[in-house]
């Protein structure tokens, strides 16, 4: 297999460790939704989790996901319960982004986080008619929420997925990378998704019965290192052959979306020049609208 260069890795963890303290939320971000699905505050809730150490939350990284959400009518909360059959019957749509078990080091074992009663509770929730969106990056994340995705099939890798070589991320069509399915077709032409980029994410192995939305290939390595970022040649390495990165899945009378990289549903300014990263990245701009038909799915619009 065809292994990274040590110098690499080191450009990537510098790069990414500058990145990560001068991350910040692009608050100026807007989105231009010309047939919102509700009047406003006239949709049903969708309450994204705050209660698991989470990464990306609606006053922070996640508020340019609130804000596009709250733009289509949706009723956006934070949640701050552990997950019961009673605190979750209150929504309609549950986001997990970068859950976390603790806020300890970066390294491995990882640490669920989600309790055995907790994955019991969601399960029930959608097999009853619940709507599930897991968003789990590279390790940790992966790893953290290995557990409930477990309970629909899905099997996350704890490690980070790299394209092989330089450049954007991309995924589309034309690259096959991308499948054509309900929620890339949306509700017609105009919200027809053909390219979208994401940001260095973890991968997973979904179910038979799940409908792959985005793919990996052999283009693609998975690195397993024991510590977040920090890469060597001596870390075991998987080919991106076979690998998917985002899913969908009809699950009892419920519906789970699964992707496996956070940064492409955020609008943020990195670094000390404050480049556009997520949504708002010019190479991203369907994005937006791939969020959209991910929540209209799941809400049964599509």
């Amino acid at each position: 297999m065809e292994l990274f260069k040590p110098i690499l890795f080191v450009i990537i963890n510098i790069t990414w460790t500058i990145a990560q303290g001068q991350q910040i939320p692009d608050r100026s971000f807007s989105y231009e939704n010309k047939r919102p699905a509700y009047m406003k505050s006239g949709g049903p809730v969708v309450t994204l989790d705050e209660s698991h150490f989470n990464f990306h939350t609606l006053d922070g990284r996640y508020s340019s996901f609130g804000k596009l959400l709250a733009n289509d009518g949706y009723v956006l909360k934070p949640g701050k319960e552990k997950f019961t059959l009673t605190f979750l019957r209150g929504t309609k749509i549950l986001v997990i982004a970068n859950a976390l078990g603790d806020t300890g080091e970066w390294k491995l074992p990882t640490r669920p986080a989600f309790t055995n009663e907790e994955v019991i509770a969601v399960e029930q929730w959608v097999k009853d008619g619940g709507c599930l969106f897991i968003i789990a990056d590279h390790m940790p994340c992966a790893g953290a929420a290995a557990n409930l995705a477990e309970a629909f099939g899905f099997n996350f890798i704890n490690g980070f997925a790299f394209r092989r070589s330089d450049g954007p991320e991309m995924f589309t069509r034309t690259l096959k990378n991308l499948s054509d399915n309900v929620i890339t077709k949306g509700r017609d032409i105009t919200e027809r998704i053909d390219s979208i980029q994401m940001f260095t994410g973890s991968a997973f192995l979904p179910p038979p019965e799940a409908v792959v939305i985005s793919s990996l290939d052999e283009r693609y390595v998975i690195e397993l290192s024991s510590v977040a970022w920090e890469f060597n040649d001596k870390n075991p390495k998987l080919s991106g052959r076979h690998f998917a990165n985002g899913a969908m899945l009809q699950y009892g009378k419920g519906r789970v979306v699964i992707f496996g990289e956070a940064a492409m549903f955020t609008a943020q300014l990195q670094g000390p020049h404050k480049i556009p990263m997520g949504m708002n990245q010019p190479t991203a701009r369907q994005n937006a609208q791939l969020l959209l038909n991910i929540i209209h799915w799941l809400d049964g619009k599509l």
